[in-house]
């Protein structure tokens, strides 16, 4: 019986790049794949954070939606999400929106899956 040395669990997470910090200034938002899903990378008060690009109440992008007090609004219905948690703090959403380890290393910010 021989013993592998990698196996599936072992595999880091996939790392995606988003920009340099200089490009994505206070405020912004922008897009990225991350698994063949789309994910929103925000930044918010100095820190990045990613959520899933998708509002859980009625399948429509969070990117471009109004960001204030830690959280992003859906512009179509108005749900709001916490950026730090992807957790629906408003209606018409009651489930949370998934998120994703964000990576500041050398000047560029990159997205992990969790």
């Amino acid at each position: 019986m021989s013993l592998s040395s990698s196996s599936p669990s072992a595999t880091p997470p996939e790392r995606v790049h988003v920009d340099a910090t200089a490009n994505l200034p206070e405020g912004s938002q922008t897009e990225v794949m991350v698994g063949g899903v789309h994910v929103v990378v925000v930044r918010y008060e100095g820190e990045y954070y990613a959520l899933r690009n998708n509002c859980t109440h009625k399948d429509f992008p969070l990117l471009g939606g109004d960001v204030s007090m830690g959280r992003i609004t859906c512009a179509k219905h108005g749900a709001k999400f916490e950026l730090a948690t992807g957790k629906a703090k408003t209606l018409p959403a009651v489930k949370a929106v998934q998120i994703y380890k964000t990576l500041v290393e050398d000047g560029e910010v990159y997205v992990l899956a969790l």
